[in-house]
């Protein structure tokens, strides 16, 4: 797996569920910094399968610069705030104020806010995190305007300057595809379609082109759409002589 490496004294700390975008966003941060942690959160979601992802991804990713891992249990915290699809059987629709009710309000919060913990007790200024508002369901935690506020916040807090990192902020699908493709070759492309887990409901039995999935809920849609475009900008241009005998 090939990369450009951009070293700074810096060192980071990713929020690495196991999903494309936080796979991405390890193999982005490796690229750039010469230490990185990541951290997962196990939160009761109903796939709990991409935890299980988390190991193969940074096994096939590991190198001298990738760190420790790290492993939060928000359970009872979040399961105690009442349920949502993404943490119960339940099916998945628009709720109030037309967000999906895969929303879990605070999530994000929570996760960058113990992340911030864990970054100041490892030494990490860096904290890299998949958010993006491009291409997503609407999720405000997922804001660039939200992220800005908890970095302040986090500073204020904590007394430190760490720097909240989004590289997928501004890109959709498509182009986090693209991106990996120009982080580690079709070798990180094959690692994201083969050991990475997006789909809601959990789905491994099923592989598609973009991988695996039960391919209708959002998320699952989300993935296909945006390799599906990839794919196709990725396609050489046709000859307009091919045919001509």
């Amino acid at each position: 797996m090939t990369s450009q490496h951009t070293e700074t004294e810096d060192a980071a700390l990713v929020l690495f569920s196991g999903g494309q975008d936080s796979a991405t966003c390890l193999a982005w941060a490796l690229a750039r910094y010469p230490r990185v942690e990541t951290v997962g959160f196990r939160y009761g979601q109903r796939h709990a399968v991409e935890l299980d992802c988390r190991a193969p991804i940074r096994e096939a990713l590991a190198c001298d610069r990738l760190g420790e891992d790290h492993v939060v249990d928000l359970a009872a915290t979040i399961g105690g705030l009442g349920q949502t699809a993404m943490t119960a059987d339940i099916a998945i629709a628009i709720g109030q104020g037309g967000l999906p009710n895969t929303f879990v309000p605070g999530r994000n919060l929570l996760f960058l806010t113990c992340a911030a913990a864990i970054a100041y007790r490892r030494g990490l200024r860096r904290i890299v995190a998949g958010m993006c508002e491009t291409d997503y369901s609407g999720y405000p935690d997922c804001r660039d305007d939200t992220i800005k506020a908890m970095q302040l916040a986090l500073n204020l807090g904590m007394e430190r300057r760490f720097v909240l990192e989004t590289p997928l902020m501004w890109r959709d699908k498509a182009a986090t595809w693209a991106l990996a493709l120009g982080l580690g070759g079709q070798g990180l492309v094959d690692v994201i379609l083969e050991r990475t887990h997006t789909c809601y409901l959990g789905n491994r039995c099923d592989r598609h082109a973009w991988g695996y999935g039960c391919g209708t809920c959002p998320a699952c849609q989300l993935r296909a759409r945006g390799w599906e475009r990839w794919v196709a900008a990725s396609r050489p241009p046709a000859d307009p002589l091919r045919d001509i005998s």
